[in-house]
């Protein structure tokens, strides 16, 4: 897939909330271990929700990709009233801006809403690399991704997206060797080792979502 169209935002998206609706178990019950253990409810209700919150806002979007992720992203944070929500529809909305006036996503495009949304991230969580959060999976894809269309303005969408994909992979394993700072995981930090952080398999899901759609 060269571009993915205004049209087809939602439907891309559908491919992440049906990952996360497959992938809903496991992380209530990575989650469960170090944390609440509503992380695979809290992401498949969210991500499952997107495509028609996305369809909904599309008239007053105007055809503006940005715009559109922007107000689908608020409509969202009501329907997850949790940490992990609100870091997702503050990421989704960060990421709309980085893309905003833009009526398809090519890979250059891909790659800015990926940075907008691991900046939504960090702005929202007050989060930073190296803390065993989700922001260890979304930043280095992130990173990579805008590497990429810095190395090679021409590079495909997939490419892009696989590129991210990879980061995202090699960033949850990064967990593994990292002690927890935030909530319950920071008090039984030792049970961590050798476990990789959740939140972090989380993100990866999402970018899997998305790469799964933009590859078929």
């Amino acid at each position: 897939m060269e571009r993915v169209e205004f049209a087809q935002i939602p439907e891309m998206f559908a491919s992440v909330g049906n990952l996360f609706l497959e992938k809903k178990e496991e992380l209530c019950e990575m989650d469960a271990r170090l944390g609440d253990g509503d992380l695979g409810l809290t992401m498949s209700k969210g991500f499952a929700s997107l495509p028609d919150l996305l369809r909904e806002s599309s008239t007053d979007a105007a055809g503006d990709v940005g715009r559109l992720l922007m107000k689908a992203g608020m409509k969202m944070s009501s329907l997850v009233p949790s940490t992990m929500g609100f870091l997702m529809s503050s990421g989704i909305m960060e990421g709309g801006k980085a893309v905003k006036g833009r009526s398809e996503m090519d890979g250059v495009a891909f790659a800015d809403y990926l940075v907008g949304f691991a900046a939504g991230i960090q702005k929202r969580g007050k989060c930073q690399t190296s803390q065993r959060t989700i922001y260890d999976s979304i930043k280095p894809a992130a990173d990579a991704a805008k590497s990429c269309v810095e190395m090679n303005a021409q590079a495909t969408l997939v490419e892009v997206a696989e590129a991210a994909l990879q980061a995202a992979r090699a960033g949850v394993e990064a967990t593994k060797d990292m002690l927890p700072v935030f909530g319950k995981a920071a008090v039984h930090a030792a049970k961590c080792t050798g476990v990789a952080d959740q939140g972090a398999v989380a993100g990866y899901y999402k970018i899997l979502g998305m790469y799964r759609y933009l590859s078929a």
